[in-house]
């Protein structure tokens, strides 16, 4: 589920961080702007000034606001440069991904300071079962309260917290709960909570299938709970008409999943301009296998798979792969073959966007490393080791690229993904 404008917080006093929380040991908490919060936190002086972060060429995308800049409709996934017509007095910046990570880290560790039971869904949220952790700290929503208060006081940061029965409604507790806040649904009263709810609440519920539903007169949640399934099979399908009702009833048996797989870091720049000469591309591959080799080892991870993508002016799109035979965690070594794939290639046509991402990964401890004949005891991994540590104090903008990269292209927005 997106983040739903349709969840004004607070009104109702059934649901509140004093509610009942009997048999509700599943919290989601969601960092409160968080890319933006990171910033302020950074630089104080922004504090109380609209914040966004995310590209800020002509065609960046707004990756996070703060509330500041929230109240003149600044939104994530918005373009930028629609960000600037409606808030232009914003301070506009660059994500930086090195500190989010870092951030991130330490916020996660909270949480599993109270349970090992945590299920990351981003970097700045995750699901929390604390039905174990009730004898040492309380009740859930006391434990909700132990975490925001450490949040605060340890990171400095914000967050909202949603406390229910089940995955779906806490994550629905803590949209209605931003910002800074704390809402319990009682057990007994979800489908109170629920069906006064419009139907773009649900999971699996988009603008196309939302109107969908509304033309058949089903608005709320309450509307397509009582709806035939028949009804709903015609309108979203089988496998999604069955997936709403369940979630319509308040019904969603997913349990934590601690174990987060990550199957793939990558990171991918959209030009300002098409570009066609081969040394502007040279001069991204090498910042984004920095990016993606910086976010690896701070993982502690390794991948074997090297994907370059490229897209082209007319929005076509080429993707390109080579398997390593050991694997790695260097942008030197991710840079030499993303570029031998980018020669492979030889488009010849001018280029709107270029990705580097690694796959295959695998837990750095626990993957031998083969050294090749005749090559120092110490190189490319360790240079990037320290200009890791540099920036994890200084900040990546800081130090820049190093050496490998030389200095950045001025108004580029550069956008790292996962999947």
């Amino acid at each position: 589920m997106g983040r739903s404008q349709s969840l004004p917080r607070g009104g109702d006093p059934r649901f509140g961080p004093d509610a009942d929380d009997t048999g509700c040991s599943m919290l989601h908490v969601d960092m409160d702007a968080f890319f933006a919060s990171v910033e302020v936190r950074r630089r104080p002086e922004l504090r109380g000034r609209p914040v966004v972060v995310g590209g800020i060429g002509p065609r960046g995308v707004v990756s996070s606001a703060s509330y500041e800049a929230r109240r003149y409709g600044v939104r994530s996934a918005m373009p930028t440069a629609r960000a600037r017509a409606l808030c232009p007095h914003a301070v506009y910046l660059p994500p930086d991904f090195t500190q989010y990570t870092a951030a991130s880290r330490a916020v996660m560790r909270i949480f599993r300071d109270v349970t090992p039971l945590v299920e990351p869904l981003s970097l700045d949220e995750a699901f929390l079962d604390v039905a174990g952790a009730r004898r040492l700290f309380g009740s859930p929503a006391e434990i909700a309260r132990l975490i925001r208060r450490r949040v605060a006081e340890d990171q400095r940061l914000s967050c909202s917290v949603g406390v229910a029965s089940s995955k779906f409604v806490a994550k629905l507790g803590s949209t209605r709960a931003k910002p800074d806040g704390l809402l319990v649904v009682p057990a007994a009263q979800v489908l109170d909570f629920l069906h006064p709810l419009p139907v773009s609440a649900l999971w699996g519920v988009g603008e196309r299938s939302a109107e969908a539903l509304r033309r058949l007169g089903l608005a709320t949640v309450g509307d397509l709970a009582e709806a035939p399934l028949g009804l709903l099979r015609r309108a979203v399908g089988e496998a999604a008409a069955t997936h709403l009702h369940e979630l319509a009833w308040g019904r969603d048996q997913r349990r934590v999943s601690p174990e987060h797989v990550e199957k793939s870091i990558g990171a991918e720049v959209t030009f300002d301009a098409d570009v066609v000469e081969p040394t502007e591309i040279r001069r991204a591959l090498l910042a984004l296998a920095e990016k993606v080799g910086a976010r690896l080892r701070g993982a502690g991870q390794v991948g074997r798979t090297v994907s370059l993508k490229v897209r082209l002016a007319d929005f076509r799109t080429v993707n390109r792969s080579r398997t390593l035979g050991v694997p790695t965690d260097t942008a030197r070594e991710m840079f030499d073959t993303a570029w031998a794939l980018w020669t492979a290639l030889d488009p010849g046509e001018p280029i709107r966007l270029v990705g580097v991402r690694v796959e295959g990964l695998a837990a750095a401890g626990e993957t031998p490393r083969q050294l090749t004949l005749g090559a120092p005891e110490r190189g490319w991994r360790e240079a990037e080791a320290a200009a890791d540590a540099a920036a994890a104090r200084f900040g990546r903008s800081v130090i820049g690229p190093a050496s490998l990269l030389g200095k950045r292209h001025p108004g580029r927005d550069e956008n790292p993904t996962r999947p």
